[in-house]
This record gives C-alpha cells, structure tokens and sequence, in this order.
C-alpha cells in the first residue's frame, strides 16, 4: 500500500506519510510509535504528513516528538490567521491556506512542526496535498539533505504557488464582474455580488498578508530551529507573500472602480434623460401657454373678430417650438 493511504499504527486517511530520509534519500516508512527514535539524529530527517488528523494521533505524534502541553494544546486548536510560536526545542507555524471554488474562496489550515531532524505537517481543510512538492524534493537529494527548515521554505513557497494559482481564478471573476458594470450598468443582485467578492477579497488578505512578517521573522531573527543558511529562503518566500497579497488588493480595488464607473455610466444617463425631459417640458410649455390665455373665456380679445387670427396664432406656436427645438437640439440636450 502506498505511503499516501497508509502508516503503520494510524487510521487510514489521517496519516498522508512518514517517511525517513537519511541523507536526502528515502529510507523507509517509520510507523507513528516509532518516530520519537529519529529525533536529534543529526543525520536524517523524519517528514510526517498528516491530514484531518484526531486529537489523539496528532496528540500522539507531539508528544512523541517531544512537544511541550501548549505545543499540543495550540496544534489542536483551530486558527483563523496564520501564527508563528518558538518552543525553543521546536517551532510551530500556521498558515491559512486559500481555494477557489465555484467562484469562492475556501479556507484550509496547514500546521509546519519543525525541529531537530523532523518535520510535521498538518493539513485541516486543505484540498491540495504536498506530494508534488514531495516527489520534486526526493528527485533532488541535495535539497532534502539541508533539513526540516529548508523543507519548510519550500511548503511555504509551494503555498504561496496556491494563492497565486487563486488569484488567478479570482481574477477572472473581477474581470467578468467589471464586464456587466461596465455595459448594463450596476443592478441589486450586482451590487450584492460585488460586495460579496470585495468582502472575500478582504479575508483573502486578512489571512494572507500575516504570512510575510511571520517568513521575514525566520529570515532575521536568530532560532534554534532554523539554521542561518536556511534564512535567505524564508526571506524569499516573504517577498512573494507581499507580491500576492498586492495582487489581491489590486483586484479589490479594481471592484471598486468598476462600481465608480458605473455609477458615473448611470448618472450620466440619468442627466441625459433629465435633459430631454426639461428639453420637451420647454417646447411644450409654449403652446400650453398660449393656449391657457385664449381659454380664459373673455369677450373682448382682439385677435378673436380677426380672420387671421387662428392661422396666425398656429404659426406664432409652431414657430416658437420649432426654434426652441433648433436650439435644444445643438445644445446636445435632444
């Protein structure tokens, strides 16, 4: 059975891998009661891979490694923002991690336990595993043998491979969102879509943007756990964090623009029909008028005994809307 269904000792499913390398090369699978003998070997790594794991095989596992009670106790809570905590012995980072699915952003939680000669990872929520990566760093020996800590920097670089894979499809979500703005203008289902994905973009960012300081904490401050050559990699690993997390605020700015920009589209055809509706209510106002004087019913008008009278009157209105209309239509109000 494959290391990626199976360990010796674990539920099916929870333990995704444990497998011992010595010098960058895989030696065996290392059952879960096992693995407290590869600690402070020196001269291998132990990488175990968990996913969903329950209280007690990830209880098991910590204190076979030697975790404290409050490493156990924060490895079994849930995070909603990504953290670092030094043991000294051992440190723990979390990292949200970031999906998109039928144009929603889905929200994982991946644990890195590392320490001396071992590395833990727990996936909670997750949909894409490491075994790429896994298989990337076996066919290259010489990376694996620089330990748990450079191991890490790449988990982390891979996770941030996935935000920008995210961003990707969030990207094509803005863009056809910007689309409808921009030709039918902003209706009240999208108006509630915008804010929905303007919010979205904003959690994306709440869970991303920690990460850097917590990569630049690992290139600059001195740990036990870290070694000095494996610094530069988290430093790295913090400025695509900060790329990313520009991209995602771009795109939430670029919702925003497009909302202004039509609202401006609607309130300039809101002003153009306002100017056609005052543009007819002048031109009609003329007869109106002249009509409304010849109805107050007075005996005595002048124009009344005239022959010419009516015609005359017919053209005065004709002619005064005519030029009113002349004038509105190169005014560009009509």
């Amino acid at each position: 059975m494959s290391t990626e269904e199976h360990a010796a000792g674990a539920p099916k499913g929870e333990v995704i891998a444990s497998i011992a390398y010595i010098n960058g090369r895989r030696e065996r699978e290392v059952p879960i009661e096992e693995v407290g003998q590869y600690v402070g070997q020196g001269h291998g790594m132990l990488w175990i891979g968990l996913r969903n794991p329950g209280p007690e095989l990830l209880a098991k596992v910590a204190s076979e490694l030697g975790a404290c009670d409050k490493n156990q106790e924060e490895m079994l809570e849930a995070h909603r923002r990504p953290k670092i905590i030094d043991y000294g012995n051992m440190i723990l980072i979390v990292a949200i991690t970031v999906e998109v699915e039928a144009e929603r952003p889905i929200f994982g939680e991946t644990q890195f336990l590392i320490g001396d000669g071992f590395l833990v990872t727990v996936r909670r929520g997750a949909t894409a595993g490491h075994s790429p990566l896994r298989e990337r760093l076996e066919a290259s020996p010489d990376l694996l043998k620089r330990g748990s800590d450079y191991v890490a920097s790449e988990l982390l670089d891979w996770l941030v491979d996935r935000y920008v894979a995210a961003a990707g499809k969030i990207e094509s979500v803005v863009e056809g969102a910007e689309q409808k703005l921009l030709i039918r203008g902003a209706k009240d289902s999208d108006i509630r879509r915008l804010y929905r994905q303007r919010r979205d973009l904003l959690r994306i960012h709440t869970v991303v943007s920690p990460l850097a300081e917590i990569c630049r904490r690992l290139a600059r401050v001195e740990m036990s756990a870290v070694d000095e050559h494996a610094r530069p990699y988290f430093g790295e690993v913090a400025d695509r964090v900060l790329r990313v997390d520009e991209l995602f605020n771009s795109l939430r700015e670029s919702l925003a623009f497009a909302f202004e920009a039509s609202l401006m589209i609607g309130q300039a055809a809101q002003n153009d029909t306002t100017r056609k509706l005052a543009s007819w209510a002048a031109i009609l106002a003329v007869p109106t008028a002249i009509a409304g004087i010849y109805g107050m019913n007075f005996e005595f008008m002048p124009e009344l005994k005239s022959p010419w009278g009516y015609p005359v009157t017919l053209g005065v209105i004709a002619s005064a809307c005519s030029i009113l209309y002349w004038r509105f239509r190169k005014s560009g109000w009509l």
